[in-house]
C-alpha cells in the first residue's frame, strides 16, 4: 500500500501507541453488554435532568446530551428517549422565534429572546442546532421532522449570511470582545454544514464545511487564541476536531485538502497520547472542570477516525481504553448526574455502541 507523508506519520504513532496499551494499567477493556448498560444509565439521568426548569447550564452541554439520546432511541425503541429529545427542541424553537438576529438560538445566557443587545455567539448555537437536526433525524412524521429542520437551515441561513467570511473562518457572531474569525465557531459550525449537507444535499453547506477544514488547517488547533490553547487545550481540540469528523466522509486524503487534514489530525492524536488519562500516570487536566470534561467526547473522534484512517484497529484500541477510563470517571462515585462529562461521555459511548449513528440522517 503506499501511504502519503501524513499516513506514514500517523502508522508510526499507533505503533507507538499499541505499545502503551500493553503498560499495566487499571481497569477492564470494554464489554459491549456493560458498556450499553453504563450508556443507558446515564441517558435515564439525562431523561431525569434535561428539561427541569431547575437546570441552568448553557444549553451547548445539553446539546451533546441530546444526540447521544438520540442513538439510545436507535438502540432501544423507547419512546421515552425520543420524547426528551423533542422536548428539549422543542424548547429551542420556542426560544428562537423570539431572538434577534432572526434565526438565532438562546444559549441560556447570553442575549435573550426579546433583546436586541447583548453577546451571542456562533459556536454555541451551532451545537444547539446539531442537536436539534439529530431530533429531526428521528422524526417519522414529515410534517414534525419539517419543523425541525426549517429551524436549523434558518440558523444556518443567518450563520452563512452574515459570519462565514471568505477566507473559510467563521466568526463567533455578536462577541464584544473579538470579531474574527474563530477557531470554535469555525470548527463547529463547519460540522453542522457537513451534516446539513448529508441531510439535504446541498452543496452551498458542503463547500463551508471544506473551505472551514481548510482554515483549520491553516491556523493549526495548537496556536488558537481569544480562549488559547494553553488554556483550553481539551476543549480547542474536541470543537475543532468536529468539523474533520464529519467531513471525513468528503475528504479525499490523498488531495491538498486531505493531506493537510490527516496530517492536522495526525498531531491532534498525538497530543491525545500525551494527555488522556488512560495513556499517562496523571493527565494534566481534571476530566471535571470546564475545559477538561471535554475529554470525555474525545474517544467520539478517535472512533470515527479509526474508520478513516490507516491501522484503523489499534486507533480503535486506543479510543476503547479511553472510554474505559472516562467511564470510571463517571461512575466511580456511584450513579451518573448529569454534568458536563456526563455528556460528552454519553456522546462518546453512543459512537463505540452504534458507530455512525451520532451522525445519521433522516429514514424516508
Amino acid at each position: 500500500m503506499n501511504l502519503t507523508r501524513p499516513a506514514i506519520i500517523l502508522t508510526l504513532w499507533l505503533v507507538t501507541t499499541l505499545a502503551l496499551l500493553c503498560l499495566p494499567t487499571a481497569g477492564r477493556q470494554p464489554e459491549p453488554a456493560r458498556l450499553r448498560a453504563e450508556f443507558l444509565k446515564m441517558c435515564d439521568a439525562a431523561c431525569a435532568e434535561l428539561n427541569t426548569p431547575t437546570r441552568k447550564v448553557p444549553f451547548y452541554h445539553d446539546s451533546y446530551a441530546v444526540r447521544a439520546l438520540g442513538v439510545a432511541y436507535d438502540l432501544t425503541t423507547e419512546r421515552k428517549y425520543l420524547d426528551v429529545c423533542r422536548a428539549w427542541s422543542d424548547r429551542m424553537l420556542e426560544y428562537q422565534a423570539g431572538m434577534t438576529p432572526k434565526g438565532a438560538y438562546w444559549m441560556h445566557y447570553g442575549r435573550k429572546p426579546g433583546e436586541t443587545k447583548g453577546d451571542w455567539f456562533v459556536a454555541d448555537c451551532a451545537s444547539i442546532a446539531i442537536g436539534v437536526l439529530a431530533t429531526a433525524a428521528r422524526c417519522d412524521e414529515p410534517n414534525d421532522r419539517r419543523k425541525y429542520m426549517d429551524s436549523v437551515t434558518a440558523y444556518a441561513k443567518l450563520v452563512m449570511d452574515n459570519y462565514v467570511r471568505p477566507t473559510g473562518g467563521i466568526t463567533d457572531g455578536l462577541w464584544s470582545q473579538f470579531d474574527g474569525e474563530w477557531w470554535c465557531s469555525t470548527g463547529i459550525f463547519g460540522s453542522l454544514a457537513f451534516l446539513l449537507h448529508a441531510e439535504t444535499g446541498n452543496k452551498d453547506h458542503l463547500k463551508v464545511g471544506l473551505n472551514a477544514l481548510d482554515w483549520l488547517n491553516r491556523m493549526d488547533f495548537r496556536k488558537a487564541e481569544h480562549i488559547g490553547f494553553d488554556e483550553a487545550a481539551p476543549a480547542v481540540v474536541m470543537y475543532v476536531f468536529e468539523a474533520f469528523s464529519a467531513g471525513m466522509p468528503y475528504l479525499d486524503l490523498k488531495s491538498p485538502l486531505g493531506t493537510a487534514s490527516a496530517a492536522h489530525i495526525g498531531e491532534a492524536l498525538k497530543w491525545m497520547a500525551e494527555n488522556q488519562g488512560s495513556r499517562v500516570a496523571a493527565s494534566p487536566w481534571d476530566y471535571n472542570s470546564q475545559w477538561g470534561s471535554k475529554l470525555g467526547g474525545l474517544p467520539f473522534h478517535l472512533y470515527v477516525y479509526s474508520r478513516y484512517l490507516p491501522d484503523g484497529s489499534a486507533l480503535a484500541a486506543v479510543a476503547d481504553r479511553e472510554l474505559e477510563y472516562v467511564g470510571r470517571r463517571v461512575f466511580g462515585a456511584g450513579e451518573p448526574k448529569l454534568t458536563q462529562l456526563v455528556c460528552f461521555a454519553m456522546f462518546s459511548y453512543a459512537e463505540k455502541l452504534s458507530p455512525g449513528a451520532i451522525y445519521r440522517k433522516a429514514k424516508r
